[in-house]
């Protein structure tokens, strides 16, 4: 929420909250060991609004939990509630799907028409939203991408970032209460990176959307209001990105690092020169009393 304090003091609302979540996969070929213990006692609150990075090296639960979120797989023990549905209840899984809209690495994956107005009205369609009603949400999904000018393209001819935004504006059709992004920008050149990060901010701030982003890029992580780090199915750490990333040497521990400019900084504390322990952007750098002292010098 933005504006008075008055507005910062309503309450939150829970959007999603598990107890204890733990999830195995079945490895049929290994008789010894017949499942793969992928998550361990999850218990995590997320409120209608936030921007969430979660971080972790592969195979450290980032993307199982998140196939989690929209009930595309259900907790083996524990629970989790989106908006107080349990996932594993089947009859909650609709109501579910609507609420969390997913995006993946690929845009490729997610993109079925020969247009883009095709494509961003196929979930619409596919509910059986009325014909006028699909034209207003694909006109809006297309405003908040960024993406008006480019209705009637052939998605094949777009670039990585333009393609992913496509891809965010076929969820946003959808008018999900939260978006999960699994790593959608793995796959793009830094300015398709760009894009994507702007878009989802934007969507984040402006409309209010959850946003919750799988990454494996600190500095975009940098820009959540909160990062959840994982590792070997658990947990680890979930707090501000300045506290997470102020945190250089178990991160480093953990193989994920911090962002380039926040190790910049570390190196230079750990030469003697006092530089602030919680920088996250080169703007923030840049300012800092002992930089700037130090360029003097220079």
């Amino acid at each position: 929420m933005k504006g008075n304090i008055k507005e910062a003091e309503e309450p939150l609302i829970t959007m999603i909250k598990s107890q204890n979540l733990s999830f195995e996969y079945a490895t049929y070929e290994d008789t010894e060991s017949p499942t793969t213990q992928t998550l361990r006692d999850i218990n995590i609150s997320i409120q209608a609004g936030e921007f969430v990075a979660i971080l972790g090296h592969n195979g450290s639960g980032k993307s199982t939990l998140a196939r989690h979120l929209n009930a595309l797989l259900a907790p083996t023990d524990g629970t989790l509630w989106i908006n107080d549905l349990d996932t594993k209840d089947l009859s909650n899984i609709w109501n579910i799907r609507q609420t969390i809209g997913m995006v993946f690495q690929n845009p490729d994956n997610q993109i079925v028409a020969t247009t883009v107005e095709e494509d961003i009205a196929f979930g619409p369609e596919n509910i059986g939203i009325p014909s006028h009603e699909i034209r207003q949400r694909v006109d809006e999904s297309l405003a908040a991408v960024g993406m008006s000018n480019y209705t009637t393209h052939q998605p094949h001819h777009l670039s990585g970032g333009q393609k992913q935004r496509v891809a965010i504006a076929g969820v946003l059709a959808m008018r999900p209460a939260c978006i999960v992004l699994d790593e959608p920008t793995a796959m793009l050149d830094p300015s398709g990176r760009q894009e994507v990060m702007q878009t989802i901010t934007k969507l984040n701030q402006e409309s209010g959307i959850t946003i919750i982003l799988i990454t494996h890029f600190m500095e975009e992580a940098a820009k959540a209001n909160r990062v959840i780090v994982m590792n070997a199915g658990r947990v680890m750490l979930d707090d501000t990105p300045r506290n997470i990333f102020r945190q250089v040497d178990k991160m480093n521990t953990l193989g994920l690092g911090v962002p380039q400019v926040t190790a910049l900084a570390h190196s230079l504390r750990k030469s003697g020169i006092h530089v602030s322990d919680s920088i996250l952007t080169i703007e923030e750098f840049l300012k800092d009393k002992a930089v700037r002292e130090l360029t003097k010098k220079e």
